[in-house]
């Protein structure tokens, strides 16, 4: 089966850490777009109001964030029905254990603590290159009504 390319909503208030990413993954054939976010409340917006391809979509998101935090972004991703089921993997600088339990129970893909050293940045990248192309994605959202019943 040939990879497909993927989406990337990056929800992250540094400038710094937007530039790296886009310089690690903005050419990359497994990508097919990268949108930016500032923080939690501009991404359930763009979420929301469907500016973003929902098929193949990631949400790369940071934790420490103002306005509305990562966890906090991750907390009402999960409560949304129509996207609950978008994998969330957070790339943050804290490598608090409790902020680490606390993005997996709220059903986060994965954690990344943000390393200074740009060649351990570069496996990281490399990491989202490798697996989310590959992967099988959830399906959409099934209709709460049920599937269509024949009237035979």
């Amino acid at each position: 089966m040939k990879p497909q390319r993927i989406h990337l909503l990056l929800v992250e208030d540094d400038d710094l850490d937007v530039m790296n990413v886009h310089r690690a993954l903005a050419q990359a054939p497994e990508f097919a777009s990268i949108t930016v976010a500032r923080d939690g409340i501009e991404a359930l917006k763009l979420l929301r109001a469907g500016e973003l391809p929902m098929e193949r979509l990631i949400i790369m998101a940071d934790l420490r964030m103002p306005r509305m935090s990562g966890l906090d972004l991750l907390r009402e991703v999960r409560a949304d029905p129509r996207l609950k089921r978008l994998p969330v993997v957070v790339l943050t600088t804290s490598d608090d254990a409790h902020d680490r339990d606390a993005a997996y129970c709220l059903g986060a893909a994965g954690y990344f603590v943000k390393p200074s050293e740009p060649a351990k940045f570069r496996q990281i990248m490399d990491a989202m290159r490798a697996y989310w192309p590959a992967v099988e994605f959830a399906p959409p959202p099934l209709d709460p009504a049920g599937p269509v019943k024949s009237s035979s």
